[in-house]
Parts: C-alpha cells; structure tokens; sequence
C-alpha cells in the first residue's frame, strides 16, 4: 500500500511541475466548455436577408420593420430587381430574400402571398429560417390589418396567410450537400496537419532528425521533405471525396472544377505548413497530438461552420473563427460545389487562405532558424 502510495504521489509531483501539461489539464476543460456553450446552437439568429419589393409603401415598411427588429433576422438590403436577388446570393452576401407582391394594397382584402426564397446548401439551416421568418410575418401581417377586414364569422379565417418557401442550390434538402464540403476541410486538415507534425516530432523524439540536418542538405528542405508523403496522401483522399461525392452522394460540381482543385492545393499547403509550425514548437509526439487537437481538431469542427453556422455565435468566437482555416475553404468549397458560383466571387476566401499560408511559413522558417541557433 505504501508503495502505491508513493506512486501516486510521484505522479502528481510530475503533473504539478509539467506548466503544459497542467495547462492541459486545466485550460482545456475551459476552453471546451466554453465553445460548447456558446457555439453549438441550433438556432439562427442574424441571418443577413434581403426584401424584394416594387415600392417601399407603408405596410411593406412595417412588415420589414418587424422582420428587421428580431434578433434573427438582419434586413441589409430592399432591392426591386429579381437579378439583385441572384447577385446577392451569389455574392454570399445574403442567405434569405424575402419577395412582396406588387398589389400590396390588396393585403387587407385578399389572402396574402409572400415568397420566401433560402439559400439550402445547408437544408435543415434553410428551413429553420423559412419557417422563423414566415411566423414573424405572419404575425406581422395580422397587427396591420383593419378591423373591418376581418371576416364577420371567422375572424381571420377568411383571410389565409400563404407564404411560400422555394429553396436555392439545393431543391432536394439533400443532407450531402452540407457534409461535404465540411467532411473535406476536416479530412484535409486532419492529414496534412496533425500526421504531418507528428512524424517531424518523431524524428526528434528518437533522435534522427540530428542526422538529417547535419547532412548537406538545407535543413528547411529536409523538413519540407516530409511533408510530401502527406501532400500525395491529400491528394488521394480529395480525389477519392469527389469521386464519391459525385457517383455515390450525387452532390453535383456545380462549378469549375479547376477553380475547387486550386482552392483545395492551396488548402493542403496552409495546412501543411500549420503542421511544420506545429512540429518546430513540440518536442514530442504526445505534445504534438494535443496541440494538434487543441489547435486544430475540436476548432476546425465547431468554428468552422462545418456543423454549426458561424452567424449564430457570439461576436467573440465569430472573430476567433476567422484564425481557422478551414473556416474559408469550407466556405469556398460550399459555393464551388453547390452554388456553382465563378473564382470571383470566392476570391475574399483564397486571398485570405493566401495570406495564412505566408505567415504560416513565414512563422514556420523563424522558429526553424532560432532552434538552429
């Protein structure tokens, strides 16, 4: 028993001089919960919309008032064109449109028609904000209508509200469409990252990586070197996921297949160089993992959008989700694949994928040449 004892308090004497691993211990569970609570919601909220409508009369400007005061829905644009529409969900810069009739002043005498059109490359995300906008307008609709407009028997009943949802891109609600994308960001990220500075770490953990950098190569070529098994490794599995994405899924490619190859390399080279920083700053495999998972794993899957909509978060981990990388190739893949949108409007997400790749080898090439020293 003794013995036990002096076991266990040696390891406790070892967990309390390791900083990092007590920052594990202790930093993570925070950090958990904390983007559990927060990130991982189910509802919508601030969903950028637009109102189509031919003249912004009094009962219109009511109606996107009351749309405009929720907090789920944020009215950004009123538009009168059918083509602004399309450009605005093209553009990504809206996920809901909102579309009045002309005879408007026919309201309060007639059944009410309001079309409400949802951008569906995420389907149940589509439907929620179809069906919150249609309760908020329909219960606008009933606090602008006359009293003497009210059916004698039925009260309202003699005057239906109809509001009818049409979704964009993806007609089927096919779940597919929204994994994806998602499923690529996280596979690529995962491979081209994590293993890639795992098997750095492990030269250094069994002292081979001394070998290799005192041989006449450039030591910075010898790391980049062994990343290139996993380039090859990403490149099948991309491969593979469109491969089955299309013959298997039946999820389209919608856009230039050009276009998603590029975005995707550009991805596997910002990963890759995430996991060479990762490698220079680790001394071991297990280090390696946790940071890995720390850094990588758990933010790519909740701030990235892939399960969660990055809208409905706090200002906070919105502005936090920007630093994920997979974040933007999520997005571009998104409208790449589903919406079939053209390079320029996925330009803001390479420019921004272009920039994480300098700093990263940038950082990467510093932190290498200081452990030379």
């Amino acid at each position: 028993m003794k013995q036990f004892i002096a076991f266990v308090r040696k390891e406790f004497h070892h967990i309390l001089r390791d900083r990092r691993t007590m920052l594990i211990l202790i930093g993570m569970p925070i950090i958990q919960i904390i983007l559990f609570g927060f990130a991982i919601s189910t509802e919508v909220r601030n969903v950028q919309t637009a109102v189509l409508t031919p003249s912004l009369q009094t009962d219109v400007r009511k109606l996107v008032e009351q749309l405009d005061a929720s907090e789920y829905f944020t009215v950004k644009y009123v538009v009168q064109s059918p083509d602004e529409i399309e450009r605005l969900f093209r553009r990504n810069q809206i996920e809901l449109a909102v579309i009045f009739p002309s005879d408007l002043h026919r309201f309060r005498f007639n059944s009410s028609q309001i079309q409400i059109l949802a951008d569906a490359t995420e389907p149940n995300l589509a439907v929620t904000r179809s069906t919150y906008a249609q309760t908020i307008l329909r219960q606008a609709l009933q606090t602008i209508r006359p009293a003497d407009a009210f059916s004698s028997k039925g009260g309202t009943e003699g005057m239906p509200i109809v509001a009818y949802n049409k979704l964009l891109y993806n007609p089927q609600m096919k779940s597919a469409y929204n994994f994806v994308p998602g499923v690529m960001g996280l596979i690529l990220m995962l491979i081209c990252a994590m293993m890639t500075s795992i098997s750095i770490v492990r030269e250094k953990e069994t002292g081979t990586m001394e070998v290799l950098l005192v041989s006449p190569v450039n030591p910075l070529f010898v790391i980049l070197s062994k990343s290139v098994p996993y380039f090859v490794l990403s490149l099948l599995n991309l491969t593979t996921i469109l491969l089955l994405s299309v013959f298997v899924l039946n999820v389209p490619i919608s856009g230039s297949l050009t276009i998603l190859l590029g975005v995707s390399l550009l991805f596997i080279f910002v990963s890759l160089a995430l996991g060479l920083l990762i490698s220079c700053v680790t001394h071991t495999q297990v280090a390696a993992l946790l940071v890995s998972a720390m850094v990588l794993l758990i933010p790519t899957i909740i701030l990235s959008g892939i399960i969660y909509p990055v809208e409905s978060m706090p200002g906070i981990l919105q502005a936090i989700s920007c630093l994920i990388p997979a974040r933007w190739y999520v997005a571009a893949v998104r409208r790449l694949m589903i919406e079939g949108v053209p390079f320029v409007y996925v330009w803001k997400e390479v420019a921004v994928l272009c920039l994480m790749a300098v700093v990263l080898i940038a950082a990467t090439t510093r932190k290498f040449k200081n452990r030379l020293e």
